[in-house]
């Protein structure tokens, strides 16, 4: 097995979803991207973007999938087996309703809680043991409006606050590559996030 990490973040591709709630995994990864001098290419079969870097003097795959967020499951597996990465190695990041906007949670394992692109992932990599980061995009939605709202884009206050989320999404990582997944849990799942630092 390979020693490197790899961090997927979650979305769907085309301009239309660009910068709608939904794509808030596609955003860290892209920044994750640039702060780490590493360029996207596309993979085998067109299914993913991928790029390789160096965070916390580990090697790192940043990948976004292609294949739309429901089919996720399909790029995160051809990506696992391209790179012979263990799951234990795994970080997904994703939108999630269930938690006020910028509002971060970083779980170890479990179910999907409702998101057809982990539903998507644990079905085609047969486990649901990989790490996922949940960023909170919001809960103000009705349940029969929920695929308007996550496919609608980020309201204008929203949009002064995503650097911020997204700078404390990015420390997540690094410390997940760096201290593990059970010291970055207990330093930023506790903490409200004008708190968050390491």
């Amino acid at each position: 097995m390979s020693e490197k990490y790899m961090i997927v973040g979650l979305g769907n591709p085309g301009s239309e979803y660009e910068k709608t709630r939904h794509n808030i995994g596609y955003m860290v990864v892209d920044r994750l991207a640039q702060e780490f001098n590493a360029s996207f290419k596309k993979g085998r079969a067109g299914c993913y973007y991928h790029a390789t870097a160096v965070i916390e003097g580990q090697p790192a795959i940043v990948a976004k999938p292609l294949t739309f967020m429901n089919n996720s499951g399909v790029a995160v597996a051809r990506l696992l087996d391209y790179y012979d990465i263990h799951l234990s190695r795994l970080l997904v990041i994703f939108d999630e309703v269930d938690l006020p906007f910028g509002r971060l949670r970083l779980r170890k394992q479990g179910g999907s809680g409702g998101h057809h692109g982990i539903d998507s992932i644990i079905q085609y990599v047969n486990s649901n043991e990989f790490a996922r980061l949940r960023i909170g995009i919001g809960t103000e939605y009705a349940k029969k409006d929920m695929i308007k709202f996550v496919l609608s884009d980020f309201s204008r206050n929203e949009q002064q606050e995503l650097d911020a989320v997204i700078a404390t999404a990015i420390r997540v990582i690094v410390s997940f590559i760096g201290n593990g997944i059970e010291r970055t849990m207990s330093t930023f799942n506790q903490t409200p996030p004008e708190a968050q630092s390491l």
